[in-house]
């Protein structure tokens, strides 16, 4: 009889992360919803959520944040195409390593998603 093995997380993912620094501005609320601004930077980006170092433990299991990408003034012209600089997510755990926080984030929409939706929509149109 053939037992099937256990699931590796890495294959139980649905979207390939990515190893990337990027710095991100964490907006949260703290106690008497008092709304905090914290310095991160994430370290792993998929289309479905991303790891974040953070030094202050500011980050409830469970609450919503919203991600500020920062961008360089280029970014804004009306020219280039939209891009996504304000996300909102999850905190799915939190974990303290090396003086650090580690919160592993969900979006509330997958990035591709929206990406496949406008594709759609431009060949619908065609």
């Amino acid at each position: 009889m053939c037992v099937p093995s256990k699931t590796s997380a890495a294959e139980r993912r649905r979207w390939s992360r990515l190893p990337l620094a990027i710095p991100v501005f964490v907006r949260s609320h703290g106690e008497a919803d008092k709304e905090l601004l914290e310095f991160a930077t994430a370290l792993n980006v998929s289309a479905g959520g991303m790891l974040l170092a953070v030094r202050r433990p500011i980050l409830r299991s469970t609450q919503q944040i919203s991600l500020e990408i920062p961008s360089a003034p280029l970014a804004a012209m009306a020219t280039l195409p939209k891009v996504a600089r304000t996300l909102p997510a999850r905190v799915l755990r939190t974990q303290h390593r090396d003086g650090y926080n580690l919160v592993a984030l969900k979006f509330a929409r997958p990035l591709l998603r929206s990406a496949k939706l406008r594709r759609r929509k431009l060949r619908s149109s065609q």
